[in-house]
């Protein structure tokens, strides 16, 4: 059994939510006015379920706000389907989105995919890899003691090629690691984090990930 978070100001697609998701014996919680909450409302979920297009905050909006204080996956609902719209979504820390209208089959099946991916042991330990000190309990990367700060999937991305360094990732390889055979992303979304990365990486003087023409990226 896990605990959802569920947001969206449509009561009854909430309703709909909740009966599809405790046909697997989750716990569902529901929430229909995203600005009454704070920050300990959202904390302690295995996943949240976010809808976009909300009055007075947007799920984006709400994300960018809560994603450094939630490690759980997030996975927006909306009915836009606009390649900018998706991107953007998906740079403010979200993990997947699923579309709306959505069918009981892909709601059961992405939840169940992101948890899954969720329960994976995790590796521990700290280790330095060249000028990057990785903490792969934490999930957090310094240089020169200072954090860099990046959203989940940008530190998905760097800890998936350092721990691999020197080897060349395509973009399709990357997007695997990051969001399973079974995402709905944008394979766009994966340079759009490669170039964000790069930026946050520039501002310490260091620029790890180099592009190999043609095949994909590298951390050197």
């Amino acid at each position: 059994m896990f605990k959802i978070l569920a947001i969206d100001d449509d009561r009854d697609i909430l309703t709909l939510i909740r009966n599809i998701l405790q046909l697997d014996q989750h716990l569902i919680t529901v929430h229909d006015q995203v600005h009454q909450l704070t920050i300990e409302d959202v904390q302690g979920y295995d996943l949240i379920l976010l809808d976009v297009m909300m009055p007075q905050l947007s799920g984006f909006d709400f994300c960018s706000t809560i994603r450094d204080a939630v490690d759980c996956p997030i996975l927006f609902l909306t009915a836009r389907s606009e390649e900018e719209a998706i991107v953007q979504g998906l740079m403010t820390g979200a993990d997947d989105y699923i579309t709306k209208p959505f069918g009981v089959k892909e709601l059961r099946a992405r939840v169940n995919a992101h948890l899954r991916r969720e329960k994976r042991e995790k590796r521990p330990s700290r280790q330095q890899i060249g000028a990057f000190t990785f903490d792969f309990d934490l999930r957090q990367i310094w240089i020169d003691d200072l954090p860099l700060q990046l959203t989940k999937n940008e530190y998905k991305i760097c800890e998936c090629l350092a721990r691999n360094r020197h080897h060349v990732f395509t973009r399709e390889e990357i997007y695997e690691e990051i969001y399973g055979m079974d995402g709905n992303a944008l394979y766009s979304t994966i340079t759009e984090f490669i170039r964000s990365i790069r930026k946050k990486c520039k501002e310490h003087n260091r620029m790890p990930i180099t592009t190999v023409w043609g095949v994909g990226y590298r951390w050197e």
